[in-house]
């Protein structure tokens, strides 16, 4: 009778393992959709969060093109704040939202894109190189994968935007050059080939590199924060939980962004330097990352390549806690972690 109830008791573990695992495993990441709806999710709310202002005439728009550009007088790192005061005082709250269609015309899909291929880049290299899904190797492929993706798709967008931002800058003197995004297209293609679409792609691939390091320290530091914050006995409560996920999170994802942005932000000036338009005479002054770094370097100094560097972390950390916050949110939301 021992060995009867052993026996059963022994089938009943045996089988029971792999029930409790193949209900629970794969509700992490193997609805692949499911983080592109959660990243264009976390871009939605970052692009409204953080719709930069509408800048008078003479001055770069705020966080979006710090001193990338060789020109002393612009200090956005002075000007920021006096600025924001100026526009409320003289146009209300609503200024403040100028420009968001553009803003999510480019945020959104690279969001959806970036976390989609990292969602799914984190399963599928799990099950190539045969390791668990919180494996800094898995968590680094994946995020070098989803920049170069992200980067790729949503170059051309980035490059007339950065464009118009520039084109813009020089109203005072008359000077446009581009009607709208469609004419900026139009004009690029003609004078510059498709491939003018992709200036500024290598320097965005080296970007990759601060994806990287911004994921992985993030899944690190998350995964710390969650584990002193949540009691002992593992019994928080549902809200308990919550309050937890979104702490370890929004610590874990603005400390990481810091840190990854303060490694990798020359890739910033450079890239922006290589989507400027030609000179008048129809020659870029800057032709290549290699040539763009030493040209920067040589009459700027080291300092040209950190240009910037403070409205830049106003503009991206923020960002980088909303965006990740909500990527989280709708995961746990639809039972995917």
């Amino acid at each position: 009778m021992m060995q009867q109830s052993s026996k059963i008791h022994g089938h009943t573990a045996e089988e029971s393992v792999p029930l409790r695992t193949s209900q629970t495993a794969p509700k992490k990441s193997h609805d692949p959709w499911t983080h592109l709806i959660a990243g264009a999710s976390g871009g939605v709310a970052t692009a409204i969060v953080t719709s930069p202002p509408r800048c008078p005439p003479n001055t770069s728009p705020i966080g979006l093109l710090p001193t990338y550009l060789p020109n002393p007088r612009l200090d956005p790192n002075h000007k920021t704040l006096r600025i924001i005061g100026n526009i409320y005082k003289a146009e209300g709250w609503r200024a403040f939202f100028r420009g968001l269609g553009p803003s999510l015309a480019g945020v959104v899909p690279a969001t959806a894109i970036k976390f989609y291929v990292y969602g799914n880049c984190k399963r599928i290299g799990a099950q190539v190189f045969g390791l668990g899904e919180d494996s800094t190797l898995i968590h680094a492929q994946a995020a070098i994968s989803a920049g170069i993706a992200t980067a790729t798709a949503t170059n051309p967008i980035w490059l007339v935007k950065t464009r118009l931002q520039l084109d813009r800058a020089q109203t005072a003197t008359g000077a446009r050059r581009y009607r709208n995004s469609l004419d900026c297209v139009q004009q690029v293609l003609r004078q510059e080939g498709i491939r003018g679409l992709y200036k500024g792609l290598s320097a965005s691939y080296l970007g990759s590199v601060e994806t990287a390091l911004h994921l992985v320290l993030y899944e690190r530091l998350k995964t710390m924060m969650a584990q002193s914050l949540g009691s002992p006995d593992g019994k928080d409560t549902a809200a308990q939980k919550e309050i937890t996920s979104w702490i370890s999170t929004t610590g874990a994802a603005g400390s990481a962004k810091f840190a990854a942005a303060l490694i990798a932000y020359p890739h910033e000036v450079i890239r922006t330097r290589l989507r400027q338009a030609p000179l008048e005479n129809g020659v870029p002054k800057y032709t290549g990352l290699v040539q763009c770094f030493g040209l920067i370097a040589k009459e700027e100094g080291m300092a040209g390549l950190y240009g910037g560097l403070m409205p830049h972390m106003v503009r991206s950390i923020p960002s980088a806690i909303i965006t990740l916050g909500v990527y989280e949110f709708v995961l746990r939301f639809v039972g995917t972690s």
